[in-house]
């Protein structure tokens, strides 16, 4: 048995020891997840537009996610329409910041383990950047809109008479909390994945102005400031979604 394997199954028992049912199909998600990336990416292969099938992926990515995490079906509901949105809000912004930034290809560093190979591929290496960016940001909508919406749901439950302007108020609160946490998720997770370039710009005296203009290193910054925007954007919209819902079911009631 591989080390991964091993560990996906230790991932597997413990989600299931804290989750339940909850838990196995979280970690069902995962693999489905992990299929559709790699479709994606033989997809890319054969040279289909790689934004258009990111974005495809994206919305299949956020539903098996979403639907997949959550056992509320309203809320769910509410959450996936909300990251969808975002997602397509985000996309606005990723594609010209990427044409601006100039960061797709490879860097220098790279050098050394591209050494005989061609890197030309077919495919632009703009829209390759585009879509990892996309991509990059759909684990925090996710986590951030089901987060947002079983919160509220909770809240509705307990409290079936709240007020709709309480409820919106109790939205930006729970994701205010959750921000700070996202933030320092986000954060630490990007500079232990760059410690040892981190360790080797400083092996090699790299000046502050080289470090700022490294391709790699600007190009994974970006990617965590779009996640970071990602949350952001999705509270607000998750929340008002969450509302509007809640109105609607009102209206229906009073019917």
């Amino acid at each position: 048995m591989g080390t991964i394997t091993a560990l996906g199954l230790l991932l597997l028992i413990c989600m299931v020891a804290v989750g339940g049912t909850q838990g196995l199909q979280a970690w069902i998600s995962l693999i489905f997840n992990f299929g559709a990336l790699f479709f994606a990416m033989v997809l890319m292969a054969f040279h289909l537009p790689p934004v258009l099938v990111t974005l495809v992926t994206g919305v299949i990515v956020l539903a098996m996610t979403i639907f997949l995490g959550g056992n509320d079906s309203s809320s769910t509901m509410v959450a996936f329409y909300a990251s969808v949105a975002v997602l397509f809000l985000l996309v606005i912004l990723i594609i010209p910041v990427e044409h601006w930034a100039q960061i797709q290809g490879f860097g220098q560093e790279d050098s050394e383990d591209l050494e005989g190979m061609s890197t030309i591929l077919g495919i632009s290496y703009l829209n390759v950047a585009i879509s990892t960016a996309i991509l990059s940001t759909l684990g925090a909508i996710a986590e951030a809109a089901i987060a947002i919406a079983a919160g509220l749901a909770e809240i509705l439950e307990q409290h079936p008479k709240i007020t709709l302007k309480n409820l919106q108020n109790a939205g930006f609160k729970v994701g205010s909390q959750i921000i700070g946490t996202t933030f320092n998720t986000l954060f630490f997770g990007f500079f232990g994945g760059f410690l040892a370039l981190f360790i080797w710009f400083a092996g090699v005296h790299y000046s502050l102005g080289e470090i700022l203009n490294d391709k790699i290193l600007v190009g994974e910054v970006l990617m965590v400031l779009f996640s970071m925007m990602s949350v952001i954007a999705t509270i607000p919209l998750t929340t008002w979604a969450m509302v509007a819902s809640e109105r609607q079911a009102r209206k229906k009631f009073l019917k």
